[in-house]
């Protein structure tokens, strides 16, 4: 059962702008959650990064959204099972670059 998702924007120095933008405006229109804005690789997210929090219902709207008005970011996207490996995995959605996890984290 997937019980929300995560939209992950990835960002450095010369774009952050672009995220912070494109955040503001996710939030006014679909009222979501905006996580911390990472200076650093945290996780298993090998760029900085800004976790969006997406209830079930509003997924396909706000990442339809996200894909219009990225503006050359890349975006990770995966639902939350309780499976991370899988859900970071088997189930993500990348646009832009694919880049690759450090999905060690999630392994016993």
């Amino acid at each position: 059962m997937i019980r929300y998702f995560h939209i992950h924007l990835y960002y450095d120095e010369s774009n952050i702008h672009l995220a912070k933008e494109l955040s503001k405006e996710v939030q006014k229109k679909y009222s979501i959650e905006v996580g911390t804005f990472h200076e650093q690789n945290v996780g298993p997210h090998p760029k900085w990064s800004v976790q969006l929090s997406v209830p079930n219902e509003l997924f396909g709207a706000a990442l339809s959204y996200i894909a219009l008005n990225r503006k050359g970011l890349t975006v990770f996207s995966h639902p939350s099972t309780g499976h991370n490996l899988i859900d970071h995995t088997d189930n993500a959605i990348w646009m832009g670059e694919v880049l690759d996890l450090n999905t060690n984290i999630f392994r016993n």
